[in-house]
């Protein structure tokens, strides 16, 4: 495995080279957790999903690293919204965001450190920056000398002078006037009477936003670790200002490897709730198959702006999305493929020595060698495709009175599904589960209900029980026009939706 990665720092692919060559320390920025995950949140935590489930997959440990900002100025302010307690509040959502990322495929981390259980590690930091003149008090507040780094920008590639103060939106104008530069970023704030706050060295207050990060990289990863990872959007400030004080207080690099995915745009324009094309995660669960949500943002490279469009009706209201409901087409014909693989009886599996097709039989070295490069997931989903409409020409093989399937092409397949799930995080559910869901799903969408198909499937059978062909046509025509298709089997009839 030659795993080579784009490094924002260098601006250029690299090979990923553990410090470690035993083990993978990766450090990922997750939520502020304040309200639910959008669908850019499901999209970041998906890329470095992938990246750890590929490391692992292809012979190597990792330690991922994902924390939880569940101190912070966007908390409070919700919290005062909604008559809450901000600890409570944020318990609330960090729950839900865990159930999002769940569902979307995501494997949990293997640390998840919070910023309230990591004051002490904040303090100790500050103070280190203090000592060593990095960092400086004002009036209750401490904040970072940027000057004092000769660094600065480096992962941004930013000029010192074209720095602007306040570029993280976090900063309030009452700031501006401690600081002995503008460019200067609060590691504590003290208590402004604006919210809770908790006790330091410096008095009553909460810690600043990058700080966080850092304390928390360095309890559980140390001074330097390989990769670290999050949104563009957070290269400036919040990712170099991460590099300027953990590298101020240790003299080490922070990390080798610094790796960030586009954003979401809707309709060509950025997602965000100030132009009302804001989609929570969970909302879009309810309209597909949770796992076409991942299928859908495999179908960019993670650098890239992933684009969704929508359709909407004559008074504007959204009537559906093209590219999830396409991709839920696709975990369809997945779990299809999956489950007539199951199927095949064991009596038509012989161990004859046909030829194995190539996207059977190489599929997974090809699949690791898409993600090998830069995590390529439309290269990756092209093999994934190739070798799923493999697996439906092996079960055709099976079909019918003399039909046979070869065991080591059976052995393949079932291997290849193994590798989508340990690579990308697809084909990992339930079969029946899956195809059920997404039918029912339909239907409700389309307004049929269950029991009157299975109505007209049982008045079809008694039809075709008396040889009377053409009324078992017609109420199959019925059940077409009704958007209804019929699939008939040895072990019965099944319907779905189209």
């Amino acid at each position: 495995m030659t795993l080579r990665l784009y490094n924002t720092l260098t601006s250029q692919k690299e090979t990923f080279e553990p410090a470690d060559p035993d083990l993978a320390r990766i450090y990922y920025c997750g939520p502020t957790v304040y309200d639910y995950a959008h669908l850019g949140h499901a999209r970041s935590a998906i890329v470095y999903d992938i990246l750890v489930r590929h490391l692992r997959a292809n012979g190597t440990k990792v330690l991922f690293v994902r924390n939880v900002t569940d101190i912070d100025d966007k908390i409070i302010k919700r919290s005062v919204e909604n008559g809450e307690e901000p600890a409570e509040l944020a318990k609330r959502f960090e729950a839900a965001y865990q159930e999002d990322m769940r569902a979307v495929g995501n494997i949990d981390p293997d640390i998840e450190p919070r910023v309230s259980e990591h004051l002490t590690d904040i303090h100790k930091l500050i103070q280190r920056l203090i000592d060593n003149g990095s960092a400086y008090e004002a009036g209750g507040d401490v904040y970072f000398r940027v000057k004092s780094f000769k660094d600065y920008g480096k992962l941004s590639h930013r000029k010192m002078e074209d720095h602007q103060s306040g570029a993280s939106g976090r900063t309030a104008d009452t700031e501006q006037a401690k600081k002995e530069s503008p460019e200067d970023f609060a590691l504590w704030k003290g208590n402004a009477g604006d919210g809770p706050s908790w006790s330091s060295p410096w008095g009553e207050g909460r810690p600043g936003w990058h700080i966080e990060c850092s304390a928390m990289s360095m309890a559980h990863l140390g001074d330097s670790f390989d990769l670290h990872g999050g949104g563009l959007d957070l290269v400036f400030p919040h990712h170099e200002n991460e590099i300027a004080q953990s590298e101020a207080a240790t003299g080490k690099p922070m990390a080798k490897y610094w790796m960030h995915n586009g954003f979401i745009e809707v309709n060509k324009e950025k997602m965000s709730k100030s132009l009302g094309n804001f989609f929570t995660a969970r909302e879009l669960y309810k309209r597909v198959e949770p796992e076409a949500v991942r299928w859908f943002n495999l179908t960019c490279h993670y650098r890239a702006p992933l684009n969704l469009d929508w359709t909407v009706d004559e008074e504007g209201n959204i009537t559906g999305f093209p590219q999830f409901e396409e991709a839920e087409r696709r975990v369809e014909y997945l779990y299809n493929a999956k489950k007539r693989l199951a199927d095949i009886p064991a009596k038509r599996i012989v161990p004859r020595d046909d030829a194995l097709p190539e996207e059977l039989g190489e599929f997974p070295a090809k699949l690791a060698a898409a993600l090998d490069e830069d995590l390529s997931f439309p290269a990756a989903l092209a093999e994934a495709s190739a070798f799923l409409k493999a697996v439906n020409d092996l079960t055709e093989k099976a079909k019918g009175k003399k039909g046979k399937a070869p065991l080591s092409w059976v052995e393949a397949a079932n291997l290849g599904f193994e590798r989508l799930d340990a690579e990308l995080g697809l084909g990992t559910k339930d079969a029946d589960a899956v195809l059920l869901g997404i039918r029912d799903r339909r239907a409700a969408a389309k307004g049929i209900e269950a029991a009157t198909v299975e109505a007209k499937i049982a008045e079809r059978a008694q039809a075709r029980a008396d040889k009377d062909f053409e009324r078992a046509d017609a109420v199959r025509g019925e059940l077409t026009a009704m958007g209804v298709e019929l699939l008939d089997s040895p072990e019965g009839t099944v319907w779905t939706v189209s």
